[in-house]
C-alpha cells in the first residue's frame, strides 16, 4: 500500500484502499443533513461489517506494519531533502487527521480501512446493538440463534443471524438495521481510534488483532467539505442553490466513508434532511414521502435498496426541482418558459425571475409544490397521459405496435438466479410483463416545458423498447433529473435515477422538427441500457469500463430503433450511419490522445487482481483528459457490433437476453475493426450525405467573395432534407474542406436551421464557424459553450489554436461566464488550453 500523499490527486491512478479481503461492509445506514447555504452535509453513517475467511493473521500484521510506516512518512520525506519552505505544502497534500487515541494502538492491532477523502471525521464509535430492548425477539425463531446469542460474542452471533435472514424478510431486516443504527455506543471504550489520510480512513480497536474480533457495527460522525470532489455545489438553471453527486473519478468517498472496490457489494438505507422547499432524489426502490423533522424547517426523506450494489452507484441530488407535469403546456405557459430563458448569458433580475417562476408554477395547477409532497408516479397504466399527435414519439404506447417479446420460455427454463439472496425482479412474474416501470422527470422551472416535450414524452417509449429487447427491468422505478449546466457528461445512470444534461433536450424550435429528438432519445436509451449492463451486471475491475459503456452504446442503437419502430432496412441504415460517425470519432481520438489512455484493459493480464488485503488502483482514473475521452465507449461498441455482424443481429440479442438472465447480480471480467470500416460508407443514408457535400462544395466555390450580398444568400441548388445524424456527417465532411465561402456558411445555417438542431449538430456547426472565422456565427459558439458545457471542452482548444484575437477573447469570455458552475475537471482542462 502506498504511503499517504503518494498519489497525485489530479494526474495519477486512483487508489482503492479498502481491505475488502479482510472485512466487508454489508449494509450502510446514513443519517445526513444538507446545508445548501453552507455547502456542507453533516451527520453519521453506520456500517454493518462481516469478516472474511481470507483474513489470516500474517496479512493483517503485514498491513499493520505498512500503516506504521505510513505514520512516519512525513518525517521520512523531511529527512531525505525536502526544503524547509516545502514542508507546509507537503503536510497539506498529505491531509492527515487522527484521533488522540490513535497513538495508543499498535501495528499488531487489526485495521479497518475505508476509502475516504475530503471529509472531516469527528468520532468513530463502536455500537452496542445488544443493548436495544427486545431486539432479540425480532430475529427468526431458532434454537441455534438463542444459544449463540448467549455465547461469548453475542454481537457477532446476532449479526450473523441478521445477515443470513432470507430476502423474503427484507422489511424486517431493514427495520432491525434501522433500530441498530440508533443504538448507543458501547460502554467502556466505545470511542475508537481512527486516522484519516488523503485517500483512506483507518479504524482500530485496541488489542483487537483479527477481523473476527473487530466490532461488527461502527458509527462514524463526520461532515463533508465544500471542496469535496464527490459533490457539486452549484446553482441550477433557475439560479437556485443545489447539490448533486458528481460520480467518477473518485465516486462517493468524499460523501461518506465506504468500500469503493466493486466487489464490496452492499445494501443501504438513508435518511436525508433538507430544507422544506427542496426535493431530495436518490437511489432508492420506492419513492420517498417526506416527513417533518420536528419543529425545524427541514423535511426528512427516506430511501433504501435491497439489491447489493457497489457504493459507487449511490446517487443523490438536492435542489429546488419541480416534477415535470404530464399535462400539455398552454400557449401562455410557453411564453413564460421563453421569458425564463436559461440561455441568456446575463442572469435575470431577481424580481423578474421570481415573478416568472411563480406564474409558471401557478399555471401548472397544483402540480409543482403539491406534487413535490405527494409524488404520484407515472406508471405504465398512465401512458394515456402522453398523447400528442405531433410526432411518433409523443403518441401513446397503445396507439403503436411496439413488438412485445414472448419471455415465457425464459421463465420456464432451467436457468436460475445464481447471485446472493435478495428480492430479485427476475423471479417475479409481474415484473416480466411490466413493459413500462413507474417513472418521473424533474427539472428546474425554466426547463419544464422542454423536459416535457422531449424526456417525458420519450421515456415510456424507450422503457417499453428496452423491455422488448432485454426483458424484465432490473429496477422497479426510475426518476430522471435535468441537472445544472455544469454537469460534465450527457448522462449518468444509477439504480432508480438518471441524471441528464440539458444539452439533450429538444431545442424547442418549431423549425427543428422531430429530428431534434434523436439525441435525447438515444441518450435516454443509453442510460436505460445501463440498468442491465453497468448496474445489475457490472465490471469486477473498474479499468474495464468498456464492459458497461460498450454494451450501453451498442444497445442504445437497438433500443432507440425499437422505440422508433423502424423497418429492417431503416434500422440497418441508421446503424451503419451511426457506426460511420463513431468510427470517425474513434479514429480522430486515436490520433490525438495518449496511447496509454486508449487501452481497454490497461492492467493487461493483471486485470481483476488485487493485493492480499484487497486494495488496488484504477489506472489513469484521475487523469482529467480521460474524463472527456470516448475510446472505451467506442472500442467496446465496435467489438460488440463485430460480434453481432458475425452471428446475426437476432441471435446476438437472444444471446444478450440469456447472458442477462444468467449473470444478473454478478460482477464480470472480459477475458477486428479496420476491415469493417469500409462497409459502413456504402449505405443509402451516407450516399445521400455525400451527394449533398458535393453540392455544397460547388456552391461555395461559385460564391466566393459574394456572401455579403443578400440576393446571393438564397442558393438555386435544391438541397435534400437530412436527419440529425446525416447533418452531423455532412458538417464533419465539410470540416475537411480547406475553404467555405461566407455565402455558403450563411446558406448552411439558414437551410438546415442549425440554431434549432440538437447539440451534436450544433457542435459540428460551431467547429465549422471557428475553422473559417465566420464572425456572424460567433454568437452560436458562445451560446454553445455556455449551455452545453459537457460537450464544449475541446472547442475552447480550437478557438485558441486559430490564434485569432477575437476567437481567443470569445473563449476567455465564455470561461469567465461559466467557471463558477463548471465541472472542476473540465475547468482544469480548459484553463490549461487558455491560460
Amino acid at each position: 500500500m502506498e504511503p499517504p500523499g503518494s498519489a497525485d490527486p489530479d494526474k495519477d491512478d486512483l487508489p482503492l484502499r479498502a481491505n475488502t479481503n479482510h472485512i466487508l461492509v454489508k449494509h450502510y445506514v446514513l443519517d445526513l443533513t444538507v446545508h445548501l447555504h453552507s455547502r456542507l452535509i453533516n451527520g453519521s453513517i453506520v456500517l454493518f461489517l462481516e469478516p472474511q475467511p481470507e483474513a489470516d493473521e500474517a496479512e493483517r500484521r503485514q498491513d499493520g506494519a505498512t500503516f506504521q510506516k505510513a505514520d512516519t512518512t512525513k518525517e521520512t520525506w523531511m529527512e531525505f531533502g525536502a526544503k524547509e519552505e516545502d514542508k507546509e505544502k507537503i503536510c497539506d497534500s498529505v491531509d492527515v487527521q487522527s484521533s488522540h487515541l490513535w497513538e495508543t494502538t499498535s501495528s499488531s492491532d487489526f485495521t479497518l480501512v475505508l476509502d475516504c477523502c475530503d471529509l472531516d471525521v469527528s468520532t468513530v464509535e463502536e455500537v452496542d446493538i445488544t443493548s436495544i430492548p427486545g431486539i432479540m425477539d425480532l430475529l427468526p425463531e431458532s434454537a441455534s440463534v438463542r444459544s449463540d446469542i448467549l455465547s461469548g460474542n453475542p454481537q457477532s452471533a446476532f449479526m450473523e443471524n441478521l445477515l443470513s435472514m432470507p430476502s423474503s424478510q427484507w422489511q424486517t431486516k431493514h427495520r432491525i438495521f434501522s433500530l441498530c443504527s440508533r443504538a448507543p455506543c458501547a460502554e467502556n471504550g466505545g470511542s475508537m481510534p481512527f486516522r484519516r489520510d488523503l485517500w483512506s480512513l483507518q479504524v482500530r480497536k485496541r488489542r483487537v488483532t483479527s477481523a473476527h474480533q473487530f466490532p461488527r457495527v461502527i458509527r462514524v460522525h463526520y461532515q463533508t467539505k465544500a471542496c469535496g470532489r464527490s459533490l457539486r455545489w452549484t446553482k441550477d438553471q433557475d439560479n437556485r442553490l443545489c447539490v448533486y453527486t458528481a460520480g467518477s473519478p473518485i465516486n462517493n468517498r468524499a460523501l461518506f466513508p465506504c468500500q469503493e472496490p466493486p466487489v464490496a457489494m452492499s445494501t443501504w438505507q438513508a435518511a436525508v434532511r433538507a430544507p422544506s422547499e427542496c426535493v431530495v432524489l436518490m437511489s432508492g426502490e420506492e419513492q420517498a414521502v417526506p416527513t417533518k423533522d420536528g419543529d425545524t424547517h427541514f423535511l426528512v426523506w427516506n430511501y433504501y435498496v435491497t439489491m447489493p450494489m457497489p457504493a459507487s452507484t449511490f446517487m443523490l441530488a438536492v435542489g429546488h426541482w419541480h416534477r415535470v407535469p404530464t399535462e400539455t403546456f398552454p400557449a401562455s405557459e410557453t411564453e413564460v418558459g421563453k421569458n425564463l430563458d436559461c440561455g441568456n448569458m446575463a442572469k435575470p433580475r431577481p424580481e423578474r425571475g421570481e415573478s416568472s417562476e411563480s406564474r409558471l408554477v401557478s399555471r401548472l395547477g397544483k402540480s409543482s409544490h403539491k406534487t413535490v409532497k405527494d409524488f404520484p408516479l407515472q406508471t405504465g397504466s398512465g401512458e394515456e397521459n402522453t398523447h400528442s399527435s405531433s410526432a411518433f414519439c409523443h403518441s401513446s404506447l397503445e396507439d403503436e405496435e411496439l413488438s412485445v417479446t414472448d419471455y415465457s420460455a425464459m421463465l420456464n427454463d432451467d436457468t436460475s438466479c445464481s447471485h446472493s439472496d435478495y428480492p430479485c425482479r427476475f423471479t417475479e412474474l409481474t415484473a416480466w410483463s411490466q413493459r413500462v416501470i413507474p417513472h418521473r422527470v424533474f427539472s428546474p422551472v425554466c426547463l419544464l416545458q422542454k423536459a416535457q416535450m422531449s424526456v417525458l414524452k420519450l421515456l415510456p417509449r424507450c422503457l417499453a423498447a428496452a423491455h422488448a429487447v432485454l426483458g424484465v427491468h432490473p429496477f422497479p422505478r426510475l426518476d430522471v433529473l435535468i441537472v445544472p449546466a455544469g454537469f460534465s457528461s450527457l448522462g449518468m445512470a444509477s439504480p432508480h435515477i438518471v441524471f441528464l444534461s440539458q444539452s439533450v433536450l429538444d431545442t424547442g424550435s418549431p423549425a427543428s422538427g422531430g429530428g431534434s429528438l434523436s439525441l435525447c432519445g438515444s441518450r435516454i436509451c443509453h442510460e436505460i441500457a445501463h440498468s442491465w449492463f453497468g448496474l445489475v451486471i457490472g465490471a469486477r475491475d473498474w479499468t474495464e469500463e468498456w464492459i458497461s459503456e460498450g454494451f450501453a452504446t451498442c444497445l442504445e442503437d437497438t433500443i432507440w430503433a425499437q422505440a422508433q419502430q423502424l423497418s429492417s432496412q431503416e434500422r440497418s441504415e441508421q446503424f451503419d450511419l451511426k457506426a460511420l460517425l463513431r468510427w470517425r470519432r474513434l479514429s480522430d481520438e486515436m490520433q490525438n490522445s495518449k496511447e496509454e489512455l486508449q487501452i481497454l484493459r490497461p492492467n493487461m493480464e493483471k486485470t481483476g487482481q488485487v493485493s492480499e488485503s484487497g486494495s488496488s488502483t484504477v489506472k489513469h482514473a484521475l487523469n482529467p483528459e480521460k474524463t472527456f475521452m470516448q475510446v472505451h465507449y467506442l472500442k467496446g461498441y465496435f467489438l460488440l457490433r463485430f460480434l453481432a455482424s458475425e452471428v446475426g443481429e437476432e441471435e446476438f440479442i437472444n444471446f444478450l437476453r440469456m447472458f442477462v438472465r444468467k449473470y444478473h447480480g454478478h460482477l464480470i471480467l472480459s477475458q477486428w475493426l479496420r476491415e469493417r470500416s469500409a462497409v459502413w460508407p456504402q449505405t443509402r443514408l451516407v450516399d445521400e450525405v455525400k451527394e449533398e457535400v458535393i453540392k455544397w462544395i460547388l456552391f461555395s466555390r461559385t460564391h466566393q467573395g459574394k456572401g455579403r450580398k443578400r440576393k446571393r444568400l438564397k442558393p438555386k441548388t435544391n438541397f435534400r432534407e437530412l436527419t440529425a445524424e446525416q447533418l452531423v456527417l455532412l458538417l464533419e465532411l465539410l470540416l475537411e474542406e480547406p475553404q467555405q465561402s461566407v455565402a455558403s456558411m450563411h446558406a448552411l445555417h439558414k437551410i438546415y436551421k442549425l440554431h434549432g438542431q440538437d447539440a451534436e449538430v450544433r457542435h459540428r456547426w460551431c467547429e465549422l464557424v471557428v475553422k473559417h472565422a465566420f464572425t456572424q456565427g460567433y454568437a452560436d459558439v458562445e451560446r454553445f459553450l455556455v449551455h452545453n458545457q459537457a460537450m464544449g471542452v475541446y472547442l475552447y482548444g480550437e478557438l485558441m489554436l486559430q490564434e485569432d484575437p477575437d476567437q481567443q477573447a470569445l473563449a476567455r469570455r465564455c470561461l469567465s461566464a461559466v467557471e463558477e458552475e463548471m465541472d472542476p475537471s473540465a475547468r482544469r482542462v480548459v484553463e490549461e488550453m487558455i491560460l
